[in-house]
């Protein structure tokens, strides 16, 4: 009797076994398993942010420290290589023990817990426990030993929010998983069995069961001979760090990391569905100095000069910014706002600011892209001269009759050459170089240079060339540094690695460098450029210690201010905008800071100057290398005698040897197109004296410009400053009327407002 009931038990065993084994399958992944966040790096490597609900990043099993695998299955599972995904002997051990009173006492193997832990629920049922039995027993015939090993040290919690054994190494250690030493790899490993408890800076009172469990952790490891009795002697319990609350996205962290994504998306690397299914870690090209550095920079020009209890206009300001290596086209700093969960748009990469006169070099170096002439046949060259009169008719052009004003209505005389022009930012000459070179010519040229085809109000009329287009700070310093890069363009990029779990590379698509426009025009906007920075509305930039060029703007009413300038070796545009924090309306800039005007040469330049400064910091100056178009090479007197009328007079071929009529220019009373900072007594050649500005004037006053006798006769100039009346909205082209405030008159499609 008792021998057949013992088969029969037996025989029921078995045909019970077999009838589980053949109807429990092998499950997919609970939700919670696969879930991850995506790391972003800096291009050196350290943790730029991470996203996602689930703290965890998935690693292969070689990029987790032999010390860390040793520590789990010392703690774990001793005898895990050897033995089978069930033992029987350690179920009934712990069975024993929790009758006894002695706590509730897991006999799991590793395989069986990651099989709680990937396929199952964590609920304590009696069917929960038959299936995770059968599971068990079939993935221990599937999959290899280092497969459930590698599963299991990814989806086990260690406290903190941290899912395996990588989030883990950085909650507590702020190190990756692969750099675990025993110490630190045998803490981990104790707080497997309970995270919380186990935490000594959350539960200091907990630490001696801490340490306990921990000695244990390290002499099992000793036992098994994964750690010798030498080294064991000489390990120091490793005090984890503080428990950091989580930043999320805050700070520049949220402005990088959407704008990450969005590159990604935009170009098709990753979708929007892969990005939130996580486990993707993505190395950017921010170089963390330099992010810090334009943070800084920022705020000590800036942010840190607001009264905002005491001034209104400036809880209007906000600010943008984009710095890139103009010979690999990677974006190394991003400025997006003061803070992205206080600010959430990117000043980066928004688009709906006017760029001013930030877009006047683009129309020069379309003027020598295409071999443009004068209304008279002349080749437009820097010492090409043209009529600076304020509302000067524009010539050659089809549309409607467009007579752009200058700032502050000021007119400079019938024969002032580019480079002046570009110096002070004169509206006339530049609308009337447009039309020169034709409307689809400049805005291709644009294009060439990285602005985006389809950018609001990107008209291919003569105001094209007063900036009354909206490209975003990103696109301008993209089109900037093409110049930088002698003509060559290549699109600029964010990434510098992407992998998936911790192994799969996601392939980026390869950059493709063309010479957008040529050298000889590229490099003769640069000498311009200079010069703006030399003696221009620019001259702040000087500042940053190390050649450079550069062109400030303003847009419309005062609404935005730019710099956008750059050196051999960094292209950065920075733009301090206006806008309702409540109604996000476009606001003009007047007092803000306390200042009557907010202009490109102010802020924006000092900004730039500062973080160009502090980003180059122990690198050696580099100068230019240019080659320029025939006629740029001598630099002709600014200005001519008004001897010949019309549009444009006799041009300089580089033959004259004369000093240049620019003299100096104001230290920081120079604006762009919002107060000119124009040249102080310049003579030509003959001995005639040129008019000069004092710089800018402030709220409607006037400021007389000082006058200089040179060889019989001196002129003082005079400029109304910030004066504002009416006119057409921000980013409209304005009404008929256009308001006086940025400097100079811009033709939307029909009628012309004011900007510079």
């Amino acid at each position: 009797m008792v021998l057949a009931t013992f088969v029969l038990g037996v025989v029921a065993v078995g045909v019970l076994f077999f009838v589980g084994y053949s109807m429990v399958k092998i499950p997919p992944a609970n939700a919670l398993a696969t879930l991850q966040g995506n790391v972003y790096l800096y291009a050196d490597g350290s943790q730029l942010a991470r996203d996602g609900q689930i703290n965890r990043e998935n690693v292969t099993l070689a990029q987790i420290s032999k010390n860390a695998q040793h520590a789990v299955l010392a703690a774990e599972d001793r005898d895990f290589y050897t033995e089978s995904a069930i033992d029987p002997k350690a179920i009934l051990r712990a069975g024993w023990n929790t009758a006894l009173g002695k706590g509730k006492q897991s006999g799991s193997t590793i395989t069986q817990q990651y099989v709680k832990n990937y396929y199952l629920a964590q609920e304590q049922t009696v069917t929960r426990k038959a299936k995770e039995f059968f599971i068990s027993v079939k993935l221990d015939r599937e999959k290899s030993k280092d497969e459930i090993l590698q599963g299991y040290l990814n989806t086990s919690f260690f406290g903190r929010n941290a899912y395996g054994i990588q989030a883990a190494a950085q909650a507590y250690y702020g190190v990756d998983a692969v750099d675990l030493d025993p110490a630190r790899a045998a803490y981990l490993a104790a707080l497997v069995n309970a995270p919380s408890e186990y935490d000594v800076v959350a539960h200091p009172e907990n630490k001696h069961a801490a340490l306990a469990r921990w000695n244990y952790v390290l002499d099992g490891m000793v036992k098994k001979g994964w750690l010798s009795a030498g080294d064991r002697a000489g390990i120091k319990f490793p005090m984890p760090k503080e428990q950091t609350a989580s930043t999320g996205l805050s700070g520049q962290r949220g402005y990088l990391v959407v704008a990450v994504k969005d590159y990604l998306t935009e170009h098709d690397i990753l979708t929007k569905e892969q990005l939130l299914g996580g486990g993707y870690r993505i190395t950017t090209t921010f170089q963390k100095p330099k992010q810090d550095a334009f943070v800084k920079a920022v705020d000590d020009q800036l942010m840190s000069k607001l009264d905002k209890k005491n001034r209104k206009a400036d809880n209007y300001v906000r600010a943008g910014g984009v710095s890139i290596d103009p010979r690999t086209g990677k974006i190394v700093a991003m400025y997006g706002g003061v803070d992205y969960v206080k600010q959430y748009t990117n000043g980066a990469t928004r688009g709906d600011f006017q760029v001013g006169s930030t877009f006047k070099p683009l129309v020069f170096t379309s003027a020598v892209q295409n071999g443009s002439t004068t209304q008279d046949g002349k080749p437009i060259t820097p010492n090409t001269y043209y009529d600076g009169t304020n509302k000067h008719v524009v010539q050659g052009w089809n549309g409607e009759t467009y007579s752009p004003e200058n700032e502050d209505e000021k007119s400079y005389g019938k024969n002032v050459n580019v480079r002046m022009a570009t110096d002070l930012s004169i509206n006339s000459v530049y609308a009337q170089m447009a039309a020169d070179v034709g409307g689809a010519k400049v805005k291709q040229t644009a294009v060439d240079l990285g602005i985006p085809a389809d950018t609001p109000d990107l008209y291919p009329t003569p105001s094209i060339a007063l900036g009354s287009s909206t490209a975003s700070v990103l696109d301008m310093t993209e089109a900037y540094a093409t110049l930088a890069n002698h003509g060559r363009h290549g699109t600029y990029t964010m990434i510098e690695k992407i992998t998936k779990d911790g192994t799969e590379e996601v392939p980026l698509p390869k950059q493709r460098v063309k010479q957008a426009v040529s050298r000889e025009a590229a490099d003769t906007t640069t000498s311009v450029l200079q010069s703006v920075v030399d003696k221009g509305t620019a001259i702040a930039a000087k500042a940053a210690g190390r050649p450079a060029a550069g062109k400030t703007g303003t847009a419309e009413l005062d609404t935005a201010a730019w710099f956008a300038g750059y050196t051999p070796d960094l292209a950065t545009v920075v733009s301090v905008m206006g806008q309702d924090p409540v109604t996000a309306r476009h606001k003009s800039l007047y007092y803000a800071l306390g200042e009557a005007r907010m202009n490109g040469g102010g802020p924006p330049t000092k900004i730039w100057a500062q973080y160009t400064h502090d980003a180059l910091k122990g690198k050696p100056a580099a100068g230019f290398h240019l080659q320029l178009q025939k006629g740029a090479e001598v630099e002709a007197p600014a200005t001519l005698p008004d001897a010949t009328p019309g549009a444009t007079a006799g041009q300089d071929d580089g033959g004259s040897t004369s000093t240049p009529t620019t003299g100096t220019t104001p230290g920081d009373g120079g604006q762009d197109n919002g107060g000119t900072a124009a040249p102080a007594g310049g003579t030509t050649d003959g001995g005639a004296t040129t008019t000069t500005d004092g710089g800018a004037a402030a709220d409607g006053g006037t400021a007389t410009g000082g006058a200089t006798t040179t060889g019989g006769g001196a002129t003082g100039g005079t400029a109304a400053g910030g004066t504002t009346a009416g006119g057409g909205a921000p980013g409209g082209g304005g009404g008929a009327t256009g308001g006086t405030a940025a400097g100079g008159t811009t033709a939307g499609p029909v009628g012309q407002g004011f900007i510079g």
